[in-house]
């Protein structure tokens, strides 16, 4: 058997058409007619309309931007979800800010809206939140939002994870003031690489777009009053975006499939599935799994198991406050025992892959079986 990945590009021949028109025309270069369709095309199905979209060479120049649209300058507080891959936090480091971080709560495994309270409560200057949306999976939108509206902060929506996802039906990306998906290769849907942000007014979308490329000033010459950045979408990787956005809700409903087939084989063992609440809907990026407190089995042993028998997981995303770049950073939490540290310290990300047959994923769930 081949090696079972956790979670690769699935492409599907509509990326060719839109890539060939791109070569046809000539226009391989950064911008193009691909690039304001994709925009178009994202836009209108996270919210028909209401969102300004850019495209961007990756998430986290999406979120750089975004961080700059917010205001942060060097020596600003910025409140930011914990558990999360480095991406997400990193662009407040780029403008200077200094990152807090806040504690996860454990029905959605992201960030505590009574912990984010607490920190506002130590930071009242701040003025700034990045939330993430874990592996796909929806935080408490509700009482975040009216926690950064009680306290006039600016919230930045990662939804890297999480594109389709929905929350009491509205998609994730829609609630921050600015917000941001990722079309990396391993996501539900991928451009090979590239990112979008997303605004709710166009004054922000362009002024991004004008930093996006390089800070030209409109001039004859080469004309540049603020700095600038090369953070274009080319038009041919456009091209294979608009094609993978075809398949974004079948992809999504795959990923729900492997989830549950995994949900029901594990029943009985000491193991739970990553959580969310009754009124959301994932799009299920990652399954993963989290171990009981009072069983002797630890990640590592299942994880070294999988790889042994040549299946790629995962461990948890391990915490940014764990994180020797961030020591001495703060860290706000409403529980004795940091639940984030917890959740990574019994949590594994089992294959996600949505080419995975169900062969593949009864041998995935064999050797976890073996390990208990």
């Amino acid at each position: 058997m081949a090696k079972i990945l956790l979670s690769t590009a699935t492409v599907h021949g509509d990326e060719l058409a839109f890539v060939k028109e791109a070569f046809d025309k000539n226009w391989i270069a950064p911008l193009g007619f691909n690039c304001d369709n994709f925009e178009k095309e994202l836009a209108d199905y996270l919210s028909q309309g209401e969102t300004y979209a850019l495209s961007l060479c990756s998430g986290t120049s999406a979120l750089h931007l975004a961080v700059k649209l917010a205001g942060v300058k060097r020596g600003d507080i910025v409140l930011c979800s914990d558990m999360t891959f480095a991406a997400t936090v990193n662009p407040v480091s780029y403008e200077g800010g200094v990152q807090v971080f806040v504690d996860s709560e454990r029905e959605t495994w992201n960030m505590s809206p009574e912990a984010l309270e607490k920190a506002f409560q130590k930071y009242p200057e701040a003025k700034v939140v990045v939330l993430v949306h874990l592996y796909g999976t929806p935080a408490k939108m509700d009482e975040i939002v009216a926690v950064c509206e009680r306290h006039g902060a600016t919230l930045i929506e990662d939804a890297a994870e999480s594109l389709s996802a929905t929350y009491k039906g509205k998609q994730t990306g829609t609630f921050g003031k600015y917000s941001i998906v990722s079309f990396n290769g391993n996501k539900i849907i991928t451009t090979s690489g590239g990112g979008m942000l997303l605004c709710k007014d166009k004054a922000s979308r362009d002024k991004a777009f004008f930093w996006a490329t390089q800070a030209r000033e409109k001039a004859p010459w080469y004309q540049h009053e603020e700095i600038g950045y090369n953070y274009r979408m080319s038009n041919v990787v456009a091209g294979i975006g608009r094609g993978q956005l075809m398949h974004l809700d079948e992809h999504r409903d795959r990923k729900e499939k492997i989830y549950r087939r995994y949900e029901a084989a594990f029943k009985g063992l000491p193991v739970s599935m990553n959580p969310y609440l009754p009124d959301t809907k994932p799009n299920f990026w990652l399954s993963c799994l989290l171990i009981d407190k009072d069983c002797k089995v630890s990640p590592m042993t299942v994880l070294d198991k999988l790889a042994e028998n040549g299946v790629e997981g995962r461990p948890i995303w391990k915490p940014m406050s764990m994180q020797p770049v961030f020591k001495g950073h703060d860290f706000v939490k409403v529980e004795e025992e940091a639940v984030d540290a917890d959740i990574f310290a019994r949590g594994l990300c089992l294959p996600s892959d949505i080419k995975m047959t169900e062969e593949e994923q009864d041998y995935v769930i064999s050797i976890v079986k073996s390990c208990f």
